[in-house]
């Protein structure tokens, strides 16, 4: 095509723009030499917007005052830990990355060799394999080889095992189906850390097994102990059952925490988690803070009002995890990294309900035990404040969504929406194709959550204090934007090899799902 020669100015301006524009990308990627990704478990969109707002000179509004800040960003559904951070890592939802809870039901596989002697619900393994498939898969406290110790690891005999490759167990890492942002960065040549609150969590390696060169996963549900940080000598008001560890006490979950805190400190200052060696400053590494979630969940605390203001005890959950990432940044501007390091603050599931007046609680191990009431066989649930059902037979999914959807059995589970058949197939996998998929998922209403105890708020569900969660990119060089457009924590992690200077298409679940990275930031 010829350009006429009066056009050929404002051609030759246009195209120096766009040169000057792609460049000025290309040099604000490449000046990300290092990825702190920070999770801080149960925060949603509004703590965020409420903390920042009444803490002017807090850590967390200076980065905000530097920052790209996404308002409307959503987690996995559902939402719980596994599938939540799945997402920030992989890009995947539960239907690409496999990850749906940290306890399930997998149709394949074969139960573990030996019974766990702290958790009684892994049902009845052991003996030949394979003399059952289908089994309870737990990838949580229950596979450590000494729950009570602090700093444990995995027991292969309590993994579920794999009949088809000679009942060999299957470590959490096996049993992800997609690459994770560990092992691109790895693959190019950087070093990666992450540290979280279960050995479990070993599977941020990847199907590899080899995408975290420092990993670190102190149990959180271990017996709590004495720790060297301020306050934690003795740790207050000890757990002596391995049970809810760490999670019973506003200030034993900020010592459990701390250590978190240090092994990212530590290796800012160039060493491993536990400070023993020396080791490269990660180009990607991360951690999670547990004490803002346990700060909405102990029965006392919570949230004031429908507006999201924080009872004393929550809002010092938050001022603990504001302190603490203000260490990070000093450390990361004493090790003069500061400049080069860009810092994502987001959250793997929020919590439900904000409004404590919507609390309600429905025990009694439901809603399992309902449904082996009104149809034969027996089905197997995992229920915080939503609930995913396996049932022994699938082909009963249809007759059981039924009978849930009476007035009496809805009114008895507080359901607002029941995904089985077609209506779950639109949305996921379909459970007769996928051995890990639930036969029926129900959303239920604002508030209900399936406790027995004390707890006045949980994650897991699909409503919106479960999804919207708080999600803020920082580094010095960015202007302050607060950006309303829905996005998905899934486009995390394309985002985070894109700061990198990587390409996000190497991540399977991208390619799979066409995540794409989020907007407005290079």
């Amino acid at each position: 095509m010829r350009v006429p020669a009066r056009c050929l100015p404002l051609l030759l301006i246009f195209l120096s723009i766009s040169a000057t524009l792609q460049a000025q990308d290309s040099n604000s990627r490449h000046r990300v030499k290092h990825v702190l990704l920070i999770s801080v478990d149960g925060m949603h969109a509004l703590d965020l917007t409420n903390y920042v707002s009444s803490h002017p000179q807090s850590t967390l509004a200076q980065l905000s005052s530097h920052g790209v800040t996404f308002d409307n960003a959503a987690t996995s559904q559902p939402s719980d830990s596994f599938p939540g951070l799945s997402a920030l890592v992989t890009g995947g939802s539960p239907t690409t990355a496999g990850f749906w809870y940290d306890v399930t039901y997998n149709r394949k596989l074969s139960p573990p060799a030996l019974t766990t002697p702290y958790i009684s619900y892994v049902g009845a393994p052991g003996g030949a394999c394979p003399g059952q498939i289908g089994t309870i898969t737990e990838f949580d406290e229950s596979i450590d080889k000494d729950l009570t110790k602090l700093y444990g690891s995995i027991d292969p005999n309590f993994l579920p095992r794999d009949p088809n490759r000679g009942c060999a167990p299957v470590y959490p890492h096996e049993y992800l189906r997609v690459n994770t942002i560990f092992e691109v960065v790895k693959a190019h040549g950087g070093y990666t850390a992450w540290t979280d609150k279960h050995p479990a969590y070993e599977w941020t390696n990847g199907p590899s097994g080899q995408g975290v060169d420092d990993f670190f996963g102190p149990e959180i549900n271990s017996i709590p102990v004495a720790l060297p940080f301020p306050g934690c000598t003795p740790v207050p008001a000890p757990d002596t059952t391995p049970d809810d560890g760490w999670t019973n006490d506003l200030k034993v979950i900020q010592c459990y925490d701390q250590t978190h805190v240090q092994a990212v400190l530590n290796q800012i200052n160039g060493y491993t988690h536990d400070g023993s060696q020396r080791a490269p400053i990660p180009t990607l590494f991360g951690t999670n803070f547990q004490s803002v979630s346990v700060g909405e969940k102990l029965a006392g605390n919570g949230y004031l009002d429908v507006l999201g203001t924080p009872s004393p005890g929550l809002l010092s959950e938050l001022e603990f995890v504001d302190n603490s990432l203000g260490e990070m940044v000093s450390a990361l501007k004493k090790a003069g990294i500061y400049d080069e390091t860009l810092i994502i603050i987001g959250a793997k599931h929020g919590q439900s309900p904000i409004d404590q007046s919507k609390k309600v609680a429905i025990g009694g191990g439901q809603p399992a035990t309902l449904i082996n009431t009104i149809a034969s066989g027996e089905a197997f649930d995992i229920s915080d404040d939503g609930s995913l059902i396996w049932l022994n037979d699938s082909s009963q999914a249809a007759e059981i969504a039924q009978q849930l959807s009476t007035p009496a059995n809805q009114a008895t589970l507080g359901i607002q929406e029941i995904f089985a058949g077609p209506a779950l197939k639109e949305k996921f996998n379909s459970p007769l194709n996928d051995p890990r998929t639930p036969d029926i998922i129900l959303k239920v209403n604002t508030g209900v959550i399936f406790t027995g105890g004390s707890k006045i708020a949980e994650h897991g569900g699909l409503n919106e204090d479960d999804t919207h969660v708080a999600l803020l990119f920082s580094m010095p060089e960015f202007a302050p934007r607060q950006v309303k457009t829905y996005v998905l924590n899934q486009q995390v992690a394309p985002t985070i090899l894109q700061a990198l200077g990587l390409d996000p298409n190497e991540l399977k679940a991208v390619q799979i799902e066409g995540i794409t990275p989020l907007p407005f930031l290079f």
